[in-house]
This record gives C-alpha cells, sequence and structure tokens, in this order.
C-alpha cells in the first residue's frame, strides 16, 4: 500500500500512518541527508525510506497531520518540492461560505499541505492526484476542472515534480504547448502573488534595505524577517545593506514587516537589478556623508581652533551670549541638516523600543548642543566654572562621523567588486534568430528553445547546445584552461564564454537563473550573505550592547554630578556624552561580514566557489584532506603509457590489438584504440569475434586467433604468463594495469594502460603538506595500483579498495578519530562522502551535481587551488578574529577611559571630539583591514 504516492494507511492497533511522497530538486545524496537531517528533529514524523525521488514516512499521535504538514514545510524550506500544485477552475461557488466550505474540505485532507482558494479557482500543494481532488469538490455540489495554466514553476496535474521537470527541459514541447497557454499564464502568474510558495522564485528572495548603521540594525531587521510566516531563514548584511530570505513569505509581508521596525526595504528580482539599486543607494549615501562631513568639519574645525589657540569657550558677558547664540543657531541648522539622520534613525529606533549606533550620536551631539545652549540663555543658572560650551564638540562629531561614514561607504562598495566581475561577464543582449531574420534583443527577452547566433569575438549570452557551425570558446572564465575548446554542432555552451573566431548558431538550454553563470553567481551572492559561527558572537552581543552603553553612560554621569569636583555639570556633561560617542558598534557590526564578503569575492576571482561562510571557517581549521583518486588525482582516461613487444614489430602488435578492442566499450579497450589513433596506425579486419565480459576478447586476423585481455583471460586459454611476472611486477609498481596480447601459441606483447596523474597534482600535494595538512588517498582500485599511485604523488596513506558507498564510512572513521576532514572529489560518485566529510570539496566539472553536493568547488579544476582556498580561508579567519578582537577591544578598553578612569591619575579628560575621531577610525580600520583580504597573495597569480 506505500507503493501509492500519497496515500495513507492507518494501523488502528497502533494509531501510526504512513505516507509515501514524490520528491523533486533532490540531485545527490548531499540532498537526501540533508531532506533526513530537517526531519529528525520533528516530534511524530519517523523516516521509513527516503531517495532523490521520493519519502516514505509515518507520523503518529494526535497530532500527527500537524506534524505531517511540518515535515513538508521542512523540506521545501530547503528549496526542494514535495508532491504536485494543482490548479483548478471552480463553478457554483457563490459566496464567501461555498469557498470556506472547499477550504473545510481541503483541510481535512492529511496530505493538503497548503492551499488558496477563490469562487473561481483553486491552488493546492498536495501528494494527492488532481481527480481524487476533483471527486471531493464534486462531493461537496460544485464543480472543479483542471486548469491548463502549470505555470513553467508547477507541476502539472498527473506529473510527478520530475516528469515536469523533464518537460520542461524539452524546448519543444514547451513551445508547442505556449500558445495554449498563453491566456492563463498572467492568471496563474497573479494567484502566485498570494501563495508565493507556488513560485520556485519564491523560496529565495533578494532585498535591498536602508536605514542600518550597526549590528544591532541587522539584528533588529533578522528578528522582523524571521517573524514573518513563511520564512524558513534570513541573512542580512550590513556591509552590502542587504538581505536574502529564504521560503514562502510574500515579499509585501517582509516588506511591511522591516518598515515596522523602522527600516526600509525594496525586493530585486536579479543580481543586476540589485547592483544597480545598491550602486545608486551608495552613491547617494556617499554624497550625503561627504555634505555633512564637509559642514560638521567646516564649522567645528574653527570653533576648535579657537579654544585651542586661547580663545574662550565660556559665557562671561552678554556680548558672549549673543555670539555664542548666533554660533548655538548655525550648529543646529548643522544638526537638522548633516546631522539630521541621525536624529531621524535615533527616533525611529525609540519608536519601536530599541537603540542602535544613531542613538548614541543623536544622544551625545545632542546632550552637548542643549547643554551649551542652556549656558548661553541662562548663564547665572549655572556655577560659573560650568559655563563652558561644547558647539564644536556637537559639529565635529558629526563631521568626523560622517567623514568615517564616506571612507567606509567607498571601502564596502570595493568588496562587491568580484561579484560585479562574474556579473559583467554576461553581455545585456543577444542575437535572436527568427524566420530567417536576425534581430537584437535584450537578454531578459531570450526564452528556452531560441535559436540564436554568437559572432566572432562575442560573448556567449546564456546556456545553449551548437546546432551549426564550427569555433573555438574561451572557457578560461569556468574551467581556467587558457586553450581555447573546439565546438561543433552537439556542443554545449555556457553564458559568459568567449567565441574566438568562427560564427555558431545555437539553441538556448539554459536562460536568466537557470545558467551555469547564473549559479555560480548565486552561489558566491549566497555565501557573502552567510554568517559564520564567529559573527554569532556579536549579533549575540550586539542584541544588547546599546541599552548596556545607555545605562553606562547614567552611571557615569551620576557619579561625576554626586561625587566629582566642581564644575560637576559640566564633567557629567563631559564624560556621559563621550562614553555615548566612543561606544557606537559600528565597527563590531563590519567585523566579520565585511571580511566574508571580501574573502568569497576573492575566492570567486581564482575559481573557488565557497557556498557560505561555516564552510570558509571549517576550511580554515582542516586537519585532514581525503582525495578520491581517478578523475581528482589523475586525469580519470586512461591511456597507454607502456608498450611491451616480446614476438613481433611494436606497431603491428599495436595494431593488431586495437583490431581487436575496437569492438568494445571498455575505457582500457577505448585506450588502446585512442593509441592507435594517436599513432595513426592502419588496423587489420577481424572477425569471428568472440568476448567474455571483466576478462578479455578473441577474434581472428589474418586467419590466425588472437587473444586480448588480463591473465585470468590468458590462463583460461592455456597461455602461459610465469615467465613475465618480472614484466608485470614492473608495471603494477609504476601503476600500470597489465593486459597481455597472445596468439595461440605465446604472449605476444604487454601493454601498460595507466590513468595519469593530472600535471599539477604532484605540486598540490606538496603545498597541502607544507601546510601541515594530512593527505589520504582514498581508491576503489587494487592495493598495488593505488599504493603506486600514492608512491608517485608523495602520499604515503592510501585506503584502496574501497567501494563508492563504502568512502563515506571511511570518512566517518576519520571524524570519530577527532579529525576535521575535507573529502576532494567529482561530485558524482563520490556524493555521499563529500556529504559525510566537514568540507565537501568538489571538481568543477561543471555539473549541477558537482556544485550541489560541496561545500567548496574547484571551477578551475585546478588541484592547487584547492590550496589557496584553505590558504584564504585560514587568512579570512584570521582577519575576522582580528577586526572582532579590534572592535571588542576598542570598546572594552574606550568606554572606561572616556567615563573618566585615568582622571584620578593624570587629572585629564577624553574630549567628545576626539571619542568622535576615535570611532570613526575603528570602523575605517575594520574596513581597511577586511580589504586586505582582496589582494590575497594566490600562488597561481604568479604563473
Amino acid at each position: 500500500m506505500r507503493g501509492y504516492q500519497g496515500e495513507a494507511m492507518t494501523t488502528t492497533d497502533t494509531k501510526i500512518t504512513y505516507y509515501t511522497l514524490p520528491l523533486s530538486g533532490l540531485s545527490c545524496q548531499g540532498c537526501v541527508k540533508k531532506v533526513t537531517k530537517a526531519l529528525e528533529d520533528i516530534d511524530g514524523v519517523r523516516i521509513e525510506d527516503v531517495d532523490t525521488q521520493s519519502l516514505s514516512l509515518e507520523t503518529w499521535g494526535e497530532s500527527e497531520q500537524y506534524s505531517l504538514r511540518q515535515a513538508v514545510s521542512a523540506i521545501e524550506s530547503l528549496g526542494y518540492h514535495v508532491g504536485y500544485r494543482h490548479h483548478f477552475t471552480l463553478s457554483g461557488l457563490n459566496c464567501g461560505r461555498c469557498v470556506a466550505k472547499v477550504e473545510a474540505a481541503l483541510d481535512e485532507q492529511p496530505t493538503v499541505f497548503t492551499h488558496a482558494v477563490s469562487k473561481t479557482h483553486a491552488e493546492v500543494h498536495t501528494s494527492l492526484s488532481a481527480d481524487a481532488l476533483i471527486e471531493i469538490i464534486h462531493q461537496l455540489g460544485y464543480q472543479a476542472a483542471r486548469a491548463s495554466d502549470n505555470d513553467a514553476n508547477v507541476s502539472t496535474d498527473n506529473e510527478s515534480p520530475a516528469q515536469t521537470d523533464a518537460r520542461n527541459a524539452n524546448p519543444e514541447t514547451s513551445e508547442a504547448s505556449e500558445a495554449s497557454e498563453a491566456s492563463e499564464v498572467s492568471e496563474a502568474k497573479s494567484s502566485s502573488v498570494d501563495n508565493p510558495a507556488d513560485s520556485s522564485k519564491a523560496s529565495r528572495q533578494q532585498y535591498v534595505l536602508s536605514g542600518m548603521t550597526c549590528a544591532s540594525c541587522v539584528q533588529s531587521v533578522e528578528n522582523a524577517i524571521s517573524g514573518v510566516d513563511g520564512v524558513a531563514n534570513v541573512s542580512v548584511n550590513l556591509a552590502e545593506r542587504s538581505a536574502i530570505v529564504k521560503g514562502s513569505a510574500s515579499s509585501d509581508a517582509i516588506v511591511a514587516a522591516v518598515a515596522n521596525a523602522g527600516y526600509g526595504a525594496e525586493k530585486v528580482e536579479d543580481d543586476n537589478d540589485r547592483r544597480e539599486r545598491q550602486q545608486t543607494q551608495q552613491a547617494n549615501e556617499l554624497k550625503n556623508f561627504k555634505r555633512s562631513t564637509f559642514a560638521g568639519l567646516g564649522l567645528g574645525a574653527p570653533l576648535m581652533a579657537w579654544g585651542v589657540f586661547g580663545g574662550s569657550m565660556t559665557i562671561q558677558s552678554s556680548q558672549d551670549q549673543w555670539a555664542w547664540g548666533a554660533i548655538a543657531v548655525v550648529t543646529l541648522l548643522l544638526l537638522a541638516t548633516g546631522g539630521r539622520h541621525f536624529f531621524a534613525n535615533a527616533w525611529q529606533a525609540l519608536m519601536h523600543k530599541r537603540a542602535t549606533m544613531d542613538t548614541l550620536v543623536a544622544l551625545g551631539t545632542g546632550a552637548a548642543w542643549l547643554y551649551s545652549t542652556a549656558v548661553v540663555i541662562a548663564p547665572a543658572l549655572f556655577p560659573e566654572q560650568a559655563r563652558h560650551v561644547y558647539f564644536e564638540a556637537s559639529a565635529m562629531i558629526i563631521g568626523l562621523i560622517s567623514l568615517g561614514h564616506a571612507i567606509e561607504a567607498r571601502a564596502r562598495a570595493n568588496t562587491s567588486k568580484a561579484l560585479d566581475q562574474l556579473l559583467d561577464l554576461q553581455p545585456p543582449t543577444a542575437l535572436v534568430i527568427e524566420n530567417g531574420q536576425e534581430t537584437e534583443r535584450p537578454l531578459v527577452e531570450v526564452k528556452q528553445g531560441m535559436t540564436l547566433r554568437v559572432k566572432p569575438g562575442a560573448k556567449v549570452p546564456v546556456d545553449g547546445e551548437v546546432v551549426d557551425g564550427s569555433s573555438y570558446i574561451d572557457e578560461s572564465m569556468l574551467t581556467g584552461e587558457p586553450v581555447p575548446v573546439h565546438k561543433t554542432a552537439g556542443d554545449t555552451l555556457h553564458a559568459g564564454t568567449v567565441n574566438q573566431k568562427g560564427g555558431l548558431t545555437f539553441k538556448a538550454t539554459g536562460v536568466g537563473s537557470d545558467t551555469m553563470l547564473a549559479r555560480i553567481i548565486d552561489l558566491v551572492r549566497e555565501a557573502q550573505s552567510s554568517k559564520p559561527e564567529l559573527a554569532k558572537l556579536a549579533d549575540r552581543i550586539s542584541a544588547v550592547f546599546v541599552p548596556i552603553v545607555v545605562a553606562i553612560a547614567i552611571v557615569t554621569a551620576a557619579i561625576w554630578y554626586f561625587v566629582g569636583p566642581e564644575p560637576s555639570v559640566s564633567y557629567m556633561l563631559v564624560t556621559a556624552t563621550t562614553v555615548l560617542i566612543i561606544a557606537c558598534p559600528c565597527a563590531l557590526g563590519l567585523a566579520t561580514p565585511l571580511s566574508v564578503t571580501a574573502a568569497v569575492g576573492r575566492a570567486a576571482e581564482v575559481g573557488v566557489l565557497i557556498r557560505d561562510a561555516d564552510a570558509l571557517q571549517t576550511a580554515a581549521k582542516l586537519h585532514t584532506l581525503v582525495f578520491d583518486k581517478t578523475g581528482t588525482l589523475t586525469r580519470g582516461q586512461p591511456e597507454v603509457t607502456h608498450v611491451n613487444a616480446i614476438h613481433g614489430d611494436q606497431e603491428r602488435l599495436m595494431a593488431i590489438a586495437a583490431s581487436l578492442e575496437q569492438h568494445s566499450e571498455h575505457p582500457l579497450a577505448q585506450a588502446i584504440v585512442g593509441y592507435a589513433k594517436q599513432q595513426t596506425l592502419s588496423l587489420p579486419t577481424s572477425n569471428d569475434f568472440n568476448s567474455e565480459s571483466g576478462k578479455g576478447i578473441q577474434a581472428k586476423i589474418d586467419g590466425e586467433r588472437y587473444y586480448i585481455g588480463n591473465q585470468a583471460w590468458m590462463q583460461a586459454q592455456g597461455i602461459d604468463t610465469d615467465a613475465h611476472q618480472t614484466d608485470i611486477d614492473a608495471m603494477t609498481q609504476r601503476g600500470e594495469t597489465a593486459i597481455y596480447l597472445a596468439n595461440a601459441d605465446s604472449v605476444q606483447a604487454l601493454i601498460g594502460v595507466s590513468d595519469p596523474i593530472r600535471d599539477d597534482a604532484i605540486d598540490a600535494i606538496a603545498r597541502l603538506q607544507q601546510q601541515g595538512l594530512e593527505v589520504i588517498m582514498l581508491s576503489g582500485d587494487h592495493p598495488d595500483t593505488a599504493n603506486a599511485i600514492g608512491r608517485q604523488l608523495g602520499i604515503d596513506h592510501v585506503i584502496a579498495g574501497v567501494l563508492p558507498d563504502g568512502k563515506s564510512e571511511q570518512i566517518q572513521s576519520l571524524q570519530q578519530q577527532g579529525k576535521c576532514v575535507a573529502m576532494v572529489g567529482d561530485g558524482i560518485n563520490d556524493a555521499p562522502a563529500l556529504a559525510q566529510a566537514d568540507v565537501g570539496v568538489a571538481m568543477g566539472s561543471g555539473s549541477d551535481i558537482a556544485i550541489e553536493s560541496a561545500q567548496i568547488t574547484l571551477m578551475h579544476q585546478h588541484l592547487g587551488a584547492l590550496a589557496d582556498a584553505i590558504g584564504l580561508s585560514q587568512a579570512a579567519v584570521r582577519n575576522m578574529k582580528q577586526n572582532l578582537f579590534g572592535a571588542f577591544i576598542y570598546n572594552t578598553l574606550g568606554i572606561p577611559i572616556a567615563a573618566g578612569i585615568l582622571y584620578p591619575f593624570t587629572g585629564m579628560l577624553l574630549s567628545p571630539v576626539i571619542a568622535g575621531g576615535a570611532m570613526a577610525l575603528s570602523s575605517i580600520t575594520v574596513v581597511t583591514n577586511a580589504n586586505r583580504l582582496r589582494f590575497f597573495k594566490i600562488k597561481s597569480d604568479d604563473k
């Protein structure tokens, strides 16, 4: 009974309900592991079986239906899909009560996960078939029919998600149905706004934020977005003023939540849109900060110079009142213009019962102005020693902090340059061939299945398959190989690569977010916005930091007022204001995101894709690297590396061997055939062909019977091989597989075939070992062959004879020894091991599975890049720690000094102006330190 998708079987004795749910979007065992882990902690759910296509589970208890929906929600939050999404047109529903009746019937079905019903339409996310749902609605007295829309993101009725993907992958099928679906598309899309879970893009949304200034702002925005129903995960990046939200929440709800928290949010559709809006925002910010800097320093510097060079800063006469009164008005204008955003943001924060960096600045500068103005208006109310004005402090603080923000904004813009360079790889337009005519159209108008042309010297606009023409394509941006690749009909093209000479006509197979380049950009973007464990420490502190600082400022003011020397009012103002200003947590908020952004961007520049900040941090503490052999340390294509002609001419014998092997598809056979082609050997005709799988081949050539195969095959034919054991041992020591060529009498030749070691493998292994890492080779080969390859590579620890499903067990065994392990493989056969490892590293074949299975992908396929990636990770973690240490130490030491702890020993207090400059300097220091990662030395740069 479990074989029926979506059907349930209830056992009355145990009250356990079984479900089998179809899945889509899972491409490897790493995806399966994520689903399994997501369901482990859900009460009332036990997994029976799960693979990339389906999930069998059981639920129990009074809340079993709720548990089932929890499980579905957990899987969908990972970006995968469960069940089907059916669209129906309804009739017979005349009022809201009818709609409620249908909704109640759907709610009673445990395998209906979500639904949106109106009087004319229904959208249902379920594991039931469309016919079953139609019958349920018919039993209520209403009519339902399948809608013909089925948006590209929604599974067609009675199709599994995988079948829908296959159908959508066929451009001809899509084009054939496009006309009939056109009338329904707009309606379907408008419906998906109300139920964003029905759109694949709804699982990941990008927003550009405004109004954030410090780490406490990040915490507030994240809390606001996390509180929206349907949000599974949110990552807010202070450095870029952006957010990435995953889940099924509507964009309107997210924007409203951010606005209610006192900030601004704009949804962006793609990275080009995001970059354009961010650049506009950064330009406006920089312009405003520059204006505030010039105004603040322009007013504050002369006032400060007046006091430094002996001018009176106290009110001693009516003339002083008039003069300083005019300055008070000018300073107020400065606070209302150049400092306006500090006060506006502080007020917003107060309205939301929150305190931020702007709160501290507004309190400090506002208190200094109010005190000084009170002294000017009514000096008699203050002791003579306390009639000091601090207008220069208010002006200088605004100027210095704005200067820091301006420098910070300019530096922040540089951290995104790597991502911008990736975006610039894709051209804005494409040449589309329609009805025999070429037209240049914007890239957004290019659809899957269209025929396009790429001219010599132009960039390929989208992923596609060559239909006509021949040319060489520079794919160095993907593969790192400087040699252009020859492309003819049937070959694959990738967006962003460059056509060298010939013209090509190709059919678009991947457009928009479905191109390899777009997926790479998405990975870099998400990685730059993610947070490492180190950042969570800053988040926890920032949540309470500003209120604690305000409390410290109040306590400081009270101590100086009641215990301090005269004029106590002046001392109270100076110390409290200085504490508020110097404690601004801006540097704390920038400490980790800037380092992550710079490091991930630098890695992307050299072809290393790091999935998230946790992978970056974990890679920095690796102990052990486990390498798959075939395709990772070796080229993955066997070649003839040794020929020992025992009886006869070598060329003649190899021609005979190739003639026999040309009938086989075995990789070793293809290596011999390839050798013959490379040597341009003329192959004799063979007949009376016979083969035995796993052993060898026999056939007649020129009337004589020949045999080719392994030792067991020779022995089965009664051919003596003992005389050649020394040669065989020598081949084994070199890591070669020995192939015998014999006639009816004796062995004629020994052919050594091996998978050659990659050109850069030996150097890369040596570099990794020099970094103090233990290197292990994991292989399914015979131990003799594997150990021979290991010796050539300089690897002492070789684990051989391991099947793919046993590799993850080997990784687990190493982890149980307390080692932090990285697995390096091709991302397909090694997927379970990649998922099990602390860090999975995939060689960049460009496949989806390689990217999905691993935390780090080497797109350029150079093993040396792994040593660079680990070195960069270590540098990034050091950089984060330096930034956090600097921010913490700065505040830890700065606040007591600002409070006057050194006054009893030195008789001096820290000026609020110096505090403002120090606060700005701390942010500049963090930004500058983080940007050092953009210039991290990569060894490949020297080549």
